[in-house]
């Protein structure tokens, strides 16, 4: 079988190769069976041994294989056929369809070229609309030019009007079977992928709604009705758009019926034809102003879908459906001109508040003892609907704006002040989370019903933890407008420090006093003391960022006392561990701390007081010499040391002292400077004894910050160098198992070159020998490294000029350069990447254009480099496109982007059309 002969290709052959490709384990023989296989079908013997592997002995792998024969010499080889064959061919043919009608369905599928014209019984009337519900999807999938496939399907939309009355004709028969009326309505959704026109299919529809009568044809009928009036082209024909309107409209007595029924399915079916009418033709069906009752029957009917009675999932799946279309219908009625935007609204504004009322009550919380049974898949479910919910909640408002948040006052109110009517918790939730759904994203400082809500708040007796999180939520979504009003502080702080003490709270109190510590910070300063008391007793995550929000806006004279009250029982317990010998058990609690100093140190930020001070004292900002966070890292620093001789193997501990350092570093920014050397030191010992791209990272912070402080930069070019050669080492026995501390590495030296390129103009950094970790890193095959790669050639190729080391590597290996880069763009990296390679091009344009014209054609001189699919005059008009191009980075990309697409012989596809 390795020799191709073509007398071989007989049909014992075939089937031994067959057999082989299927069961034999060895997958180089699999393979060699393939490659043969395919030769046979390409062979003139193939229209002969096709046949006799049709036969009805056969198994059907075998019996496939014959048809996909067939099926590639019709389509692919039919200027082959022996002359004299065709009307053979076609009398086979018909011969096999009939055989394969009532399957194997694979078989027959691959058994089309001309229709059968002799079909009598159901058998023969499933194989007819097998083939014609298969020509749309074939002419979609064949590899014929764009301009042919677009010649056909017109040709085959003009036969619709012939093959629409025959199917109509199948569906209206009352003895018709069920398969063949299910198999005619596949057939129309096959058919309407070549943009067939509602006009053309008013009868099809009107048979198809009539269908839903029918159980086992429903959820057939429903996915071919949604595809004929999801027809964007539909729009052009308001007249059949208003005739389905009422035929939709019909089916409400069945909609009603399911849903008393509990049939989940049937009312799902109903929603999303109504949806699809409303949501898809909105526009067009607003606009036939004399028709508005039958569209607001419509829109009422979808009212109904979006209230379906019981809990999304659990109970019902309709209503989710239906959120979008509320968009849509505001969208485009405040588009419309004035005078209909007036009328329409006087309609639809009610409508809207009708909304806000059932979408809060479908937002509502089940009973406890149901909401237990749920599984953890239908809660999260539920999460995402009530988010849903909340962004249009959020976009109504744009259109009821204050009055809608009068109403919701008001509601509430009524809940928690009624004695005469006890009120569930869900309900009152439900209110709040219509508040903090709209404070959370709109401005709300102008209402005059916040006081009020802030007054109501500690009315709400919270015992249940999803009312007491909506609660904190909502005080969370207010923290702008407390910042404004500041004496309502004293009425909700309470209420979010209770909570703190309950752990299944801890997440919605933290997030709440976060925000309230950010936005207000400058007010707490009578409220400071309770707010550390109670953070020190609970230490839930995260709360430190709200405290260093807190203390960075104290008066300066108390921030340093109170900033070590808060960090000593963390800096003792932290010694205390230290001096433990390292274990499973004592890591995590060591992370844990390190953590919590990192993100109190993230929002310790005096430089925002300073800005205060700017404001209200001009010229009298006060300095930081003594920074408070400098001053707690200069005493924790021989703790951190000592932690890291223990645990310098440990990435996990490496990457949380790396995290304090760098969050301090963002935070203070030059206050930092008297850390620098330690800090550098300390980056150079984690570094040496295991390489991590958090230490580079920190690295990368250093130059970031200090690439202008002469005297403080010594220490960080000394690091950068010790880094650099630890980095040199780890390329030379094996970087690929490395690929984020080569990113981090990349990512570094692209910063040096761009803040403090001067450094290498000394013989301490080499250059050149970053250059060829470069070339290196191009052939990983992680995205982000590729990019970081990437970003160090554009600014390294910058400096060509004022770098004698970068004008000498890229004299000397420029072209090495060039030739990976063109690798990569011609299939070994992703196709996603082609722009930050046309990033690097385009600096070689600009920067190096004459060794860029020597440099281009020398690479791409092999032939089938840098692929096979390439010709020699793709290859020079792509030459003269970059060699032209050092303007427009836009430009270059393009350009990139075609000869990646050329280069996969992607070119002209669908694919290319999309990129």
């Amino acid at each position: 079988m390795e020799s191709v002969n073509a007398d071989e290709f007989t049909v014992e052959a075939v089937e031994r190769a067959l057999q082989q490709l299927y069961y034999d384990p060895d997958m180089d023989k699999k393979n060699v069976a393939q490659k043969w296989l395919t030769q046979a079908q390409a062979s003139p013997q193939a229209w002969h041994f096709c046949w006799a592997l049709l036969r009805p002995d056969k198994v059907p792998e075998i019996q496939f294989f014959g048809a996909s024969t067939l099926h590639v010499k019709i389509s692919r080889h039919w200027s082959d056929l022996p002359p004299g064959q065709l009307d053979s061919l076609r009398s086979q043919l018909i011969t096999q369809v009939s055989q394969f009608a009532s399957g194997p369905k694979m078989v027959l599928t691959r058994l089309y070229r001309r229709g059968v014209t002799e079909a009598d019984g159901q058998a023969r009337c499933l194989a007819l609309l097998e083939l014609l519900a298969v020509l749309p999807e074939e002419l979609q999938n064949s590899r014929i030019p764009a301009s042919r496939r677009s010649q056909l399907r017109s040709t085959l939309a003009v036969d619709w009007s012939s093959v629409c009355f025959l199917l109509q004709q199948l569906l209206q028969r009352p003895d018709a079977p069920c398969p063949v009326r299910e198999r005619v309505l596949r057939c129309v959704s096959s058919w309407l992928t070549l943009d067939i026109t509602l006009k053309d299919s008013e009868g099809l529809l009107e048979s198809c709604f009539a269908l839903l009568k029918e159980s086992e044809l429903f959820d057939t009928a429903v996915e071919t009705i949604v595809s004929i009036i999801s027809q964007p082209d539909c729009q052009r024909f308001a007249d059949s758009l208003l005739k389905v309107v009422p035929q939709v409209l019909g089916l409400q007595e069945q909609l009603k019926k399911s849903v008393q029924d509990g049939d989940i399915e049937t009312s799902h079916g109903i929603c999303r034809i109504a949806v699809a009418l409303g949501e898809t033709h909105c526009r067009t069906l607003l606009e036939q102003v004399d028709h508005w009752q039958g569209f607001q029957a419509l829109v009422s009917m979808i009212m109904s879908c979006t209230g379906t009675p019981g809990h999304y999932p659990v109970d019902e799946t309709s209503s989710s459906l239906t959120l979008t279309f509320w968009y849509t219908l505001q969208d485009d009625i405040t588009s419309l001109d004035a005078e209909r935007q007036t009328l329409y609204l006087q309609i639809y504004r009610p409508v809207y508040f009708q909304l806000v009322d059932v979408l809060l009550q479908k937002a509502c919380f089940p009973r406890d003892e149901d909401y237990a049974t749920w599984s953890a898949d239908d809660k999260e479910q539920f999460r995402t609907y009530r988010v849903d919910i909340s962004d249009t909640l959020m976009y109504v408002y744009e259109l009821l704006g204050p009055e809608l948040l009068r109403n919701l006052y008001d509601k509430l109110g009524t809940l928690l002040t009624d004695t005469t009517h006890p009120s569930s918790w869900q309900d009152i939730e439900a209110l709040l989370f219509g508040f903090q759904s709209i404070a959370e994203t709109v401005d709300v400082s102008y209402s005059d019903v916040i006081p009020g809500l802030i007054g109501l708040i500690p009315l709400i007796t919270a015992n249940n933890v999803q009312l007491a999180e909506t609660i904190m939520f909502t005080i969370g979504s207010l923290a702008e407008w407390l910042a404004d009003h500041s004496l309502m502080l004293a009425s909700v702080l309470p209420v979010v420090l209770h909570g703190l003490s309950n752990p299944e709270l801890s997440v919605a109190c933290v997030s709440a006093l976060k925000r309230i510590c950010r936005e207000c910070r400058h007010d707490l300063h009578l409220h400071a003391n309770d707010i550390m008391a109670v953070s020190q007793a609970v230490l839930v995550k995260d709360i430190h960022k709200a405290l260093g929000f807190l203390l960075s806006a104290l008066p300066s004279d108390e921030i340093l006392g109170k900033l070590l009250s808060l960090v000593t029982p963390h800096i003792q317990q932290l010694e205390k561990l230290a001096n433990e010998p390292p274990s499973s058990a004592n890591k995590p609690p060591i992370v844990h701390i390190l953590g919590m100093l990192s993100n109190l140190f993230s929002t310790f930020d005096l430089n925002k007081q300073s800005e205060r001070l700017e404001v209200t004292r001009p010229g009298q900002t006060q300095p930081h010499n003594n920074n408070p966070v400098v001053v707690v890292l200069q005493q924790a620093f021989p703790l951190i040391q000592s932690i890291l001789n223990k645990w310098l193997n440990e990435p996990e501990v490496v990457e949380a002292v790396c995290a304090v350092f760098e969050k301090s570093l963002k935070t203070l920014l030059h206050d930092f400077a008297p850390l620098v050397t330690q800090l550098c030191e300390l980056i150079g010992q984690m570094f040496s004894a295991y390489p991590q791209a958090s230490a580079l990272d920190l690295t990368r912070q250093l130059v970031h910050i200090f690439a202008c402080e002469k005297d403080l930069f010594s220490p960080i070019t000394a690091l950068l160098e010790l880094i650099t050669n630890i980095t040199m080492s780890i390329f030379q026995l094996g970087s690929r198992d490395h690929p984020d501390v080569v990113e981090s590495f990349m990512q570094l030296h692209a910063q040096v070159l761009k803040r403090k390129s001067d450094i290498y103009l000394s013989d301490r950094l080499d250059i050149k020998a970053v250059f060829y970790c470069g070339i290196l890193s191009f052939k990983f095959p992680e995205t982000p490294t590729l990019k970081a790669t990437c970003l160090l050639f554009t600014e390294l190729i910058s400096h060509c000029e004022d770098i004698p080391a970068v004008r000498e590597v890229l004299q000397e290996d420029g072209k090495l350069l060039l030739q990976t880069l063109l690798e990569a763009i011609g299939g070994q990296s992703p196709r996603s990447l082609a722009e930050h390679f046309a990033e690097v091009l385009f600096s070689v344009s600009r920067n190096c254009p004459s060794m860029l014209s020597l440099w281009l054609r020398e690479a791409l001189l092999p032939p089938g480099f840098p692929s096979s699919h390439l010709t020699t005059e793709h290859k020079e008009h792509f030459c003269q496109q970059i060699l032209r191009e050092q303007v427009s980075k836009r430009r270059m990309k393009d350009i990139v982007k075609e000869f990646a697409l050329l280069s996969r012989g992607l070119q002209g596809t669908e694919y290319a059309a999309n990129y």
